[in-house]
């Protein structure tokens, strides 16, 4: 790499690190730089998944007061996320690297109107079970579990959006606040980045120049995400994750 190619790499990793610990698609900014310095698509992709670690992680530090009670949700949520992020890993290396541009930016748009009607959709929920007497399940039951291990299966392919994916699917099945959802999201990225890293590590190619470029800058994106993030109001989060996820779903088509 040149040394234009380096900091563009660096800013790239400390903008995916902060977009990640905000809402998530920061992949949008790093793929595209690794696929502009010359790496094959695939290779750009398992690098990039290493290097985003050590962002995830950090989120998820930033995020450690969100995180306070929800141990017990975190383990449950992080199994499905470790199975399907290893399934995405293996798809990856199986299927050709054009099978998920159809539906992504189809998920991603679904997503998008779940969040924008999550406070609707948390409303109606919370009167029929006044109504009906049925208590709220503190870990959003079977519907989650596999909607969210199903979302880690394309996380472990290629993690773009996958953050908003999980926030609308949280969103409509817990009743809890936004920034501790989001608290949740950066761990469960964090699974999946680690383990579909650590399949990437014995079986794929990867640049380690662009790895460790991408795992300081966003370890440095993921402490500055969260101390924007656990600031915003519901709200404007919900706001930033329409737009970044417009983005997304715009970007994508246009690949």
């Amino acid at each position: 790499m040149s040394i234009w190619e380096i900091l563009a790499v660096f800013a790239a990793g400390v903008g995916a690190g902060t977009i990640n610990t905000i809402v998530g698609s920061g992949t949008l900014i790093t793929f595209p730089v690794l696929l502009a310095t010359g790496l094959p698509p695939v290779t750009a992709t398992v690098s990039n998944a290493l290097g985003l670690i050590p962002g995830s992680i950090s989120g998820a530090i930033g995020y450690r007061a969100e995180l306070a009670g929800q141990r017990r949700r975190i383990i449950r949520l992080g199994v499905g996320a470790l199975i399907g992020g290893f399934t995405g890993a293996t798809l990856l290396l199986a299927l050709p690297s054009t099978a998920f541009e159809t539906i992504v930016p189809v998920l991603v748009a679904l997503a998008l109107v779940l969040v924008i009607l999550q406070p609707r959709i948390s409303k109606a929920v919370q009167r029929r079970r006044e109504h009906t007497g049925t208590p709220a399940r503190t870990d959003g039951g079977p519907l989650l579990f596999v909607g969210l291990m199903l979302a880690s299966v394309y996380g472990g392919y290629f993690t773009a959006a996958q953050g908003i994916i999980y926030l609308s699917l949280m969103g409509m099945l817990l009743d809890d606040t936004m920034q501790r959802l989001n608290a949740v999201k950066n761990v469960l990225a964090a699974v999946v980045n680690s383990i579909a890293a650590l399949f990437f590590l014995f079986v794929a190619d990867f640049d380690w120049t662009a790895v460790l470029l991408i795992a300081v800058g966003s370890a440095i994106g993921g402490q500055i995400g969260a101390k924007v993030g656990r600031r915003l109001s519901p709200r404007v989060l919900r706001a930033i994750i329409v737009v970044v996820g417009t983005a997304a779903i715009v970007q994508l088509l246009l690949r």
